[in-house]
Parts: C-alpha cells; structure tokens; sequence
C-alpha cells in the first residue's frame, strides 16, 4: 500500500494549531471533513476520542497515529499534521508528541484498515524518514517526502 493511495496533498497541516490531544484531534478532523463531504466532524472526534480511552495512540518517538471507523465512508482516508512545539498525547514514551498521522477507515474494511495501520508504523518507525518530516516547512514538502518514500515501496 502507498501512503499517497490514501493520503492527499490538501490533507496535510504543516503547523497545527492545537495544544492539546483533544485539539490535535479535532483540527485533524476538521480538515478531513472540510475533503471529504461524508465525513461528520463531530462524529469522527468522539469516534477518535474513544479509541483515545482505550489507549493512547501515541506509539512514541514523537508519532501518533490516531485512528477510527466511520459507517459512511467508502475508502480509507488520511490526514497528517506536523507539530513543531510538539503536544503532550499521552504517548507510551511520555515524551512530545509532532507527527501526527490520522487514518479513518469505513466500517467494514478490516483487512485495509490494517494493512494501512501497518504501513504507516512502519514508516514512521524509521528516524530519517521522521526527521525529513520534521525539517520539511510546507504541505507540498510533506508531500513530497511521502512521494519520495512511496516511490521505494
């Protein structure tokens, strides 16, 4: 699977805004709703804010990779945010969290919401690959280190 099957230029944020997991959450979910007319924003954050109860999604080294299931969508979709100042997530390292890659999958896809949730650990478990995120300064240079590390896959 590539990143850029579910990932689109315009569903990066280059600077979040938020402050805290809650805002994370709901700015990602902003932006996936303001691509993607099925998306319920409000719907998508408790969805997000859930999952968060089980267990944060915040899997260290400065990533998170909060994800959920929405009954009326009919592809998996993504969007990433980068956090400079980096935000408290409760991650597992207890450290900061920048890079956030959220991923909404419809209900009844299991096989390709793994598979997605997989591809994405992986990558973000290389260091280089998260310091090019960390040094790219817009959407279109985050696109462009996806494209360039899909491009390998």
């Amino acid at each position: 699977m590539k990143i850029l099957d579910i990932l689109d230029k315009e569903a990066i944020i280059a600077g979040l805004k938020a402050q805290s997991k809650k805002e994370v959450l709901e700015e990602l979910a902003d932006l996936s709703g303001m691509n993607n007319d099925k998306i319920d924003v409000t719907e998508l954050v408790g969805v997000l804010l859930d999952r968060e109860k089980l267990g944060s999604t915040g899997i260290g080294d400065g990533v998170a990779i909060p994800h959920g299931r929405l009954d009326n969508i009919e592809k998996v979709v993504a969007v990433f945010g980068k956090s400079v100042e980096g935000i408290d997530f409760d991650s597992m390292d207890g450290k900061k969290t920048h890079l956030f890659f959220l991923l909404i999958a419809p209900d009844n896809s299991n096989g390709v919401h793994l598979k997605a949730l997989a591809r994405i650990s992986r990558l973000m478990k290389n260091p280089g690959f998260r310091m090019d995120l960390m040094e790219a300064k817009s959407k279109e240079e985050i696109y462009k280190v996806f494209s360039d590390e899909d491009a390998k896959y």
